[in-house]
């Protein structure tokens, strides 16, 4: 999310403009030391690696903004985005990989800075490395997970990504599909959109558009990025000192960065990449074995494919692109495809993890019971013990969930089509089903299924389009 922005002023810096320019921006760029101390880190590899990370700092966000745009509530100060930059050595392409913030780590043994304590190695979700041990945790853990020595470390917050997106004149994007989230209050049509900061955040941020949560917001935030490199290496940016000066300003406003990164590098980066251009980046998210990988204490959890993990970062260490260009022209194919038969709904949680108490919203007797035997045929852990809703009017299903558990309700209303989520703070682990006329016996199969190994497929290029 915000953290793309970062990867904007080594793009910016590739119009070779010199310190000129640059003086006194390097002044404000907050300072960090996320490798105090490190030892055994993974030995390095060819290029560089930039771990870039996008916080939930809302703090200069203007009350207008607040409310325009749904930033309401309190940070959870942690890391919300997470992604690693990979230039190559030759300079000419940028390689830029997701990991989901829920990923399942285990954090290195480490020493306690409040109590100086030592804390042994422990299971933890990814986005949580930061709250619990700042820049350097969340950089001894992503080595640790990917075997990638992290050469620098760029971290920027809600206000950095706004600006910068502002300064560049709006962002273009571009959906095939309504993408429309109540939670964010993102709302657009299909077809092509110029966004400005505030509706660029809510696009970026929001996960309730479709089943796919996090790893479809990742998606839209690879292909934001890609728009964003466009946007910035052809409209004149790169040739204009005052426009390329304000737009790093921007971004540099509320960067923290670790102390070797500083103007000089960005400039020696920069000229050595003054030919990048949407063609030479590419994005991808690390594969996924598992969704819905429940821990004792943590919740659910994204579990890597190590294989395919493995596999990626391998060529990261190696230098190699991921993919190899797309053809100019695809072949048509002669036949049209014929019609499938659609499979189960894929979900994040697997039904078995999923507690459900069903209640008759109807004055049809005995209609919560078959709701109740329709959901445990499907793996669904019912109660089998389906009560009477205090209304019995109920026209459409109503699910009911605490925001704690929004990718449990969101599966089970995937096996509910048509059904309404209402979120219930407090409520608990345990989803309601309110069972509404609409319901006419059949519930939907769904799975927790991980998607496929790393493949070519799943690389998208700075010049893909989206539709």
């Amino acid at each position: 999310m915000r953290a793309v922005t970062t990867l904007s002023v080594v793009v910016l810096a590739s119009a070779g403009i010199g310190h000129s320019v640059m003086a006194g921006l390097d002044a404000d760029i907050a300072r960090v030391d996320p490798f105090k101390d490190m030892k055994n880190r993974p030995a390095a590899g060819h290029g560089m690696n930039v771990l870039l990370v996008g916080t939930d700092g809302r703090d200069k966000i203007t009350e207008q903004e607040r409310r325009r745009y749904r930033l309401g509530g309190a940070p959870c100060h942690c890391t919300d985005t997470i992604m690693i930059v990979h230039i190559s050595a030759d300079r000419k392409r940028a390689t830029v990989v997701s990991l989901p913030r829920d990923s399942y780590a285990e954090v290195p043994a480490q020493v306690d800075e409040t109590t100086h304590r030592p804390r042994a190695a422990h299971p933890i979700k990814l986005n949580a490395a930061y709250a619990e041990g700042g820049p350097q945790l969340t950089v001894r853990t992503v080595e640790d997970m990917t075997r990638l020595k992290i050469d620098h470390y760029l971290e920027v917050d809600f206000i950095t990504f706004m600006r910068t997106v502002d300064v560049l004149g709006g962002v273009r994007v571009c959906t095939a599909q309504p993408l429309k989230d109540s939670y964010t209050g993102l709302n657009l049509s299909p077809g092509t959109h110029t966004l400005n900061g505030g509706q660029a955040l809510q696009y970026v941020r929001s996960r309730h558009v479709d089943a796919a949560s996090d790893l479809g917001r990742m998606k839209r935030q690879q292909r934001f990025l890609a728009s964003m490199i466009e946007q910035a290496t052809s409209s004149g940016v790169l040739l204009n000192p005052i426009r390329f000066r304000d737009v790093t300003r921007a971004v540099l406003g509320s960067v923290r960065a670790d102390t070797g990164f500083g103007t000089d590098e960005l400039l020696d980066l920069g000229r050595a990449m003054r030919n990048f251009s949407p063609s030479s980046s590419e994005f991808t998210t690390v594969p996924i074995g598992q969704l819905g990988y429940a821990v004792k204490g943590i919740g659910s959890t994204l579990k890597w494919d190590r294989a395919g993990a493995d596999q990626l970062f391998r060529s990261l260490r190696e230098d190699k692109p991921l993919a190899p260009p797309t053809p100019a022209h695809a072949p048509t194919p002669t036949h049209a495809p014929k019609p499938q038969v659609p499979p189960p709904a894929t979900v994040e949680v697997a039904p078995a993890g999923i507690r459900v108490q069903v209640e008759n919203g109807t004055p049809t007797a005995g209609l919560a019971r078959r709701m109740d035997a329709a959901l445990a045929a499907t793996g669904f852990a019912t109660n089998h013990r389906p009560v009477g809703a205090a209304r019995r009017d109920l026209r459409r299903t109503v699910v009911s969930f605490d925001p704690r558990w929004d990718r449990s309700a969101r599966s089970l209303a995937a096996a509910l089509p048509g059904s309404v989520l209402r979120a219930v703070p407090g409520m608990g682990p345990v989803l309601r089903v309110t069972v509404g006329t609409d319901f006419k016996g059949a519930v939907r199969t769904v799975r927790a299924e991980a998607p496929a190994p790393q493949e070519e497929a799943s690389v998208i290029r700075g010049d893909d389009r989206v539709c």
